[in-house]
């Protein structure tokens, strides 16, 4: 189905889906409520933990002593939430994912090693994809996500020849963990239309077999062709995908999701789903270049009846790849090169001179710019893109973001500062990878100092942290323990100098990131007119550094509504 018939139907049947099973629309303004018995962690500027928080409508009345606003609840005949021990945070707010791509186990085979799920090997890879097809039926893809070639049996990618076990008539696409790479079987690359006459493309490699013939291998920007495919899923694949993104973001107490390099359907179709009350949280989007592009030249149109419900922040540009994927531009070779070449780097995704044009135009127009860079080569070519349109168009409060900024060296740390940069660092990667960069990718020194955050805090830098979801499952609290310990799968410390203390990283995901997408005047804080978006967990996280990715979430609340909640919460109302 192409895009446009598929947009065309999914609207078309949305209303339906509100009745049938949807979030509900809000019917009137939520009841005054008063949350008592259990440390509230404001998050302000002052860091307070205070005894009692004030909701009217949608937004916070006011935070302090339960002395203080007792006498307000008793006139407005608030509900009250006695907490009973348990703490009220600030919901927590998506620096950098790709939602609603968590959705995605709703639809493909998952194809990822432990911890996340349970392949092992090829063997493993082709029936859980065999698996895949016979529910799904049809004659369509059959897609995976998720597979590690480096934590398979065999320590390689799979090939259009095992995909050709799954299916030898109907295409077969497994994504790589990073989402830099998939392989496709033999239907699959031709669906693609890749053959062995096609040309590498900018940005990307098409793998081939000692004869000259594609393998089935695709890195960087030929994956693009596959990632197309799946934007266009059928009405019901849509929507399943979307409802458990939800669900997923929603127990995990993400008030504000994060879209990264949303397309056309993207921006036309999630201001309606708010609208009809199919997107229970808030959404910040990131249009890609080719995407913002169209936007400029009026072929596309962006209209949201609440931006902070659904807003449109930062151009999303790609500068590299991925370290794991091997694709990651680095300045030195990799510890252990992935062929023959011991002087491997990786290579930029985006030419150094496009890469400068397109960050020029950006600040040129004065809209915030969001660039994705891994190895230390690529954030120098980003530093060097920014600092030159910094110099040709001047920007008091760009707020421009590295995302990932990995392998960011001192020297770099240094020039974000005077050039007003956030890192968004990716710290989860100290955990799912860190053994293999220590061991295979980085080797022990630049492993060590990955994901700089306490460098970053040192020099006055303001940075977030993310989960880059679905990469690795959106798992706030997991992350925010990451930053705090840096320990690995593996049980190992991996940069123990660059930890940060709970509070800091508990500001990476709620005002830190707010700030990031200049929302911070509306969310990220308890705090007196801002919006009541609210998480209540089981216990504070400022208890027990190394517990915190043991606590649970219990309930999500956006705008004063409670949106999810555990079944066991216990969270007494009266």
């Amino acid at each position: 189905m192409s895009r446009g018939r598929t947009l065309a139907a999914l609207l078309a049947t949305l209303a339906v889906a509100v009745v049938v099973g949807g979030f509900p629309m809000r019917a009137c303004a939520p009841r005054p409520t008063l949350y008592v018995g259990g440390p509230i962690l404001t998050m302000d500027a002052q860091g307070r933990v205070v005894e009692a928080l004030g909701v009217e409508g949608q937004r916070i009345l006011a935070v302090g002593e339960e002395s203080a606003l007792r006498p307000w609840a008793e006139q407005a005949g608030a509900r009250v939430v006695d907490l009973g021990g348990r703490a009220l945070l600030p919901g927590f707010i998506d620096a950098h994912g790709h939602f609603p791509g968590a959705g995605l186990e709703a639809l493909a085979a998952v194809l990822s090693p432990p911890p996340i799920a349970d392949i092992r090997d090829l063997d493993d890879v082709v029936e859980a994809l065999r698996a895949r097809a016979d529910v799904q039926g049809g004659d369509d893809w059959v897609i995976g996500w998720g597979y590690d070639d480096t934590l398979l049996a065999e320590r390689r990618h799979p090939t259009r020849h095992d995909l050709d076990r799954v299916s030898n008539t109907r295409p077969v696409g497994a994504l790589h963990i990073s989402g830099h790479l998939a392989v496709v079987n033999t239907p699959g690359l031709a669906r693609l239309g890749f053959t062995r006459d096609t040309r590498d493309p900018v940005g990307g490699v098409i793998q081939r077999d000692a004869n000259g013939d594609p393998n089935g291998v695709l890195e960087e920007t030929p994956v693009e062709a596959l990632q197309h495919e799946l934007q266009n899923p059928g009405l019901l694949d849509g929507w399943r995908m979307l409802r458990r993104a939800n669900e997923l973001y929603l127990a995990q107490g993400v008030t504000t999701a994060q879209a990264g390099a949303a397309g056309p359907t993207e921006l036309r179709l999630f201001p309606l789903l708010a609208r009809l009350g199919l997107l229970p949280l808030r959404l910040v989007i990131w249009p890609e270049d080719a995407t913002r592009q169209k936007l400029d030249a009026g072929e596309l149109e962006f209209s949201s009846a609440d931006r902070l419900r659904v807003g449109l922040g930062a151009t999303k540009l790609i500068a590299d790849g991925s370290i794991q994927g091997y694709t990651g531009y680095l300045a030195h070779p990799y510890h252990v090169p992935p062929g023959d070449d011991p002087g491997y780097r990786g290579y930029p995704r985006i030419p150094r001179e496009d890469l400068f044009r397109k960050v020029a135009r950006e600040y040129a127009a004065g809209r915030q710019v969001a660039i994705h860079g891994n190895g230390d080569a690529s954030i120098e070519d980003i530093l060097d893109a920014v600092e030159a349109a910094q110099r040709a168009h001047p920007r008091e409060d760009p707020r421009t973001v590295v995302i990932h900024a990995q392998m960011t060296r001192p020297d770099q740390l240094d020039r974000m500062l005077g050039l007003r940069i956030i890192p968004s660092f990716f710290s989860l990667h100290t955990f799912y990878w860190g053994d293999r960069h220590r061991d295979i990718f980085m080797g022990p020194e630049r492993a060590s100092r990955m994901s700089p955050a306490a460098s970053a805090q040192a020099r006055g830098i303001r940075f977030t942290i993310h989960c880059d979801a679905p990469v690795v499952p959106m798992e706030p609290l997991r992350l925010v323990w990451s930053a705090v310990n840096r320990i690995s799968t593996g049980g190992i410390p991996i940069g123990p100098a660059e930890r940060i203390d709970v509070m800091s990283a508990l500001r990476a995901v709620t005002i830190d990131a707010a700030h990031q997408h200049f929302e911070e005047e509306h969310k990220g804080s308890l705090s007196p007119g801002k919006l009541a978006d609210m998480v209540i967990l089981d216990r504070s996280p400022l208890d027990d550094p190394a517990g915190i990715d043991e606590i649970r979430v219990l309930e999500t609340i956006v705008g004063g509504e409670t949106v999810w909640q555990a079944p066991d919460a216990g969270v007494a109302r009266r």
